[in-house]
């Protein structure tokens, strides 16, 4: 009892003197007093004349420069190219509890780097050419952890990176060139880092590992910077520093030494190199492997040229036998379109058969028949969330759609431990695959034209599908990449539509990519609105090249395209989220790339009330579509020599 009474007395004590200790709150002011006292703090405010007294930051209809708000809150202070100098207040813009992004890029400023890591829930923090020196504390970034977009290049930063750096988890562009860091470059493993740039500093020693994919231009100018990437391998430098010093203090016999500890060294770096190629082409395979495996849908792209193995299905209390079938009996395939001609199961246990892949849905096969005609077997299990009449029904709805940019139904099978989909193989492959798989011919063909005449083909299809099942929850429910196939004529083809109707409700709310929607993440809901949140990632995919990271489970890997859309959007930085492979072909469009950036995010708005309706966004494609031909077509031709190229043209829709 009396330890307790002391345990009692002791904490009140601490709590009175946390109470003593702890700092009076400032009093609250207004964005408006604070942004002008931050005014006051710099020399030259010339170009701030817009920031008065009297009026209000956020007025839509007086808005003060390099000032963005959203709902009456400031969001971002973006002061770049505007000739400041002087200090910085940071006391003000801690006043400002919604600031998200912050720039002084391009501006005169000096001295060591103000105390902007009292701001915490920083996202963007842009210092870019100014004159700012001295070392970064190295734990100047701890209490930064929201922290995604660092740019500190163009200054005279000294001294080591600060080791918080390394505990921005949620780090997407690192950017210190042009400084004076120096020491090595430490081990930056975040899966989210996209773009980095150390070049033209003092750095030394190895390239990390974790950073090797980068390319070398992001090491450049570093003169005792190291690595494969670099093309100077560490530990020959270290080398000729040692047979430098050895010729130095002997000659004859020494020779011949060093001639033979050259040899090994040969043949252990050959063997090093060899090695080296081999894991990185294990990597690649990986990588491929990686995108492929999700591409549970696929539909038209092999995962692996050597599974090969018979088509097999569990017998287990089925009434299937191989042997002439008349596609009526009970264990047969059902034909719900015969524009492929007609065929049976025994036609698809005969036929040879690889694996597509395997995903949250299910498993997909390719099987070649006999008769010539190649398909694609989707296999699903948890497909019980109504009895067999109901899903005869719905199933055979599903087979009367018809669109050019939609994959009709052939047949399928019904079993209450599974279900097999059997649809028409196309050849192409998934737009999953040629936006982020092998960077071959394929890809290149993807040029801003195309990528528009896909979008338009998506959002179309799309249009057919909440038509025909307007009475579904979700018309499509799965709407990404790896379930829109490319056909030679670089039309899209939307398969893995209407399944919700039919899977457990469990098992949908994991295996579908509508259940990604704010909606239904926040809510639990779906609605045909979720579609078109599913309808803004792709159309946010093609234009930027980026792997959504919405598209996995597990949480790695991919990138937030719809937080870092939105975010360079509320900045004015739309240019740089586009696709660097289409910009060659889109010179003179990027005003209709922009206005389609925008269609994007407007699909993805959080609000599903405030979400564009789909016939709208067709309207809005359209034009952007009559834009583009018409540019594209006022063109002129280029000459390279005697040979005159035309300038491709806008592709026609087939209608």
């Amino acid at each position: 009892m009396a330890n307790i009474f002391r345990f009692m007395i002791k904490t009140c004590l601490i709590c009175i003197v946390s109470l003593i200790n702890y700092p009076v709150p400032s009093i609250s002011v207004t964005h408006t007093e604070a942004l002008l006292k931050l005014k006051q703090s710099f020399t030259n405010a010339e170009s701030l004349d817009s920031w008065k007294i009297g009026s209000d930051p956020c007025d839509k209809n007086n808005r003060w420069v390099g000032v963005i708000c959203q709902n009456q809150i400031v969001r971002s202070v973006l002061l770049g190219r505007m000739n400041l100098s002087g200090n910085i207040d940071v006391d003000s813009l801690s006043q400002l509890p919604g600031l998200r992004t912050l720039s002084f890029r391009s501006n005169s400023f000096s001295g060591p780097i103000p105390e902007f890591n009292r701001m915490g829930a920083l996202k963007g923090l842009y210092l870019s050419a100014n004159q700012f020196s001295g070392e970064i504390p190295s734990n100047y970034f701890d209490k930064m952890q929201s922290l995604k977009k660092l740019w500190l290049s163009g200054n005279k930063f000294t001294g080591e990176i600060p080791s918080s750096i390394l505990e921005l988890y949620h780090l997407i562009e690192l950017h210190l060139e042009n400084n004076q860091f120096s020491g090595p470059i430490p081990t930056l493993n975040q899966s989210t880092l996209l773009s980095l740039d150390l070049s033209n500093n003092n750095f030394k020693g190895e390239i990390p590992e974790s950073l090797s994919r980068f390319n070398a231009s992001s090491f450049k100018g570093n003169a005792e910077l190291c690595g494969e990437k670099l093309g100077k391998a560490c530990d020959q430098a270290a080398n000729n520093s040692n047979n430098n010093s050895t010729n130095n203090k002997s000659h004859g016999n020494s020779n011949k030494s060093i001639s033979i500890w050259v040899m090994i060294a040969s043949i252990v770096l050959l063997l090093i190199m060899i090695v080296g190629i081999y894991f990185m082409c294990r990597r690649q395979q990986n990588r491929r492997a990686a995108i492929e495996s999700f591409e549970e849908p696929s539909l038209g792209r092999r995962i692996s040229s050597d599974s090969k193995k018979s088509f097999e299905l569990s017998r287990r209390g089925s009434s299937i036998r191989k042997g002439s079938i008349n596609g009526k009996r009970v264990g047969d395939l059902t034909m719900v379109n015969d524009d492929k001609g007609e065929f049976g199961l025994a036609d698809l246990m005969k036929a040879a058969a690889e694996v597509l892949g395997n995903g949250p849905l299910g498993s997909s096969y390719k099987a070649m028949m006999a008769n010539g005609l190649t398909v694609v077997v989707k296999r699903i299990k948890e497909m019980n969330k109504i009895g067999k009449d109901g899903f005869d029904a719905e199933v055979r709805r599903l087979g009367r759609l018809r669109h050019e940019n939609i994959l009709t139904l052939l047949a399928y099978h019904y079993r209450k431990e599974e279900k097999l989909f059997v649809y028409e193989y196309i050849p192409k492959g998934s737009l999953l695959f040629l936006l982020h798989g092998d960077r071959g011919i394929p890809h290149a063909e993807l040029t801003w034209p195309v990528r528009l005449k896909i979008v338009q083909g998506i959002a179309q299809g799309l249009s057919y599908l909440h038509t025909e099942l307007s009475s579904s929850d979700l018309p499509h429910g799965d709407l990404k990449s790896s379930n829109i196939l490319i056909n030679t004529d670089h039309e899209p083809i939307l398969t893995g539509y209407g399944f919700y109707t039919l899977i457990n409700n469990a098992h949908a709310a994991q295996a579908l990519i509508a259940f990604k929607s704010s909606e239904a993440v926040q809510n639990h809901q779906v609605t045909p609105k979720s579609d078109v949140y599913c309808l803004g990632i792709v159309i946010l995919e093609i234009l930027t090249g980026k792997f959504p990271s919405q598209y996995l489970n597990t949480g790695k890997g991919g990138i937030d395209i719809v937080q870092w859309v939105k975010s360079a959007i509320g900045e004015g930085r739309e240019a740089e989220l586009y696709d660097p492979d289409i910009m060659a072909s889109a010179k003179n469009s990027t005003s209709q790339m922009k206005e389609l950036l925008h269609i994007g995010a407007a699909c993805v708005e959080s609000n599903p009330q405030q979400r564009i309706n789909i016939r709208e966004i067709i309207r809005r494609i359209e034009e952007i579509q009559q834009q583009t031909g018409q540019t594209m077509q006022i063109m002129p031709s280029v000459r390279d020599g005697c040979a005159e190229i035309p300038v491709s043209q806008s592709p026609t829709r087939n209608t």
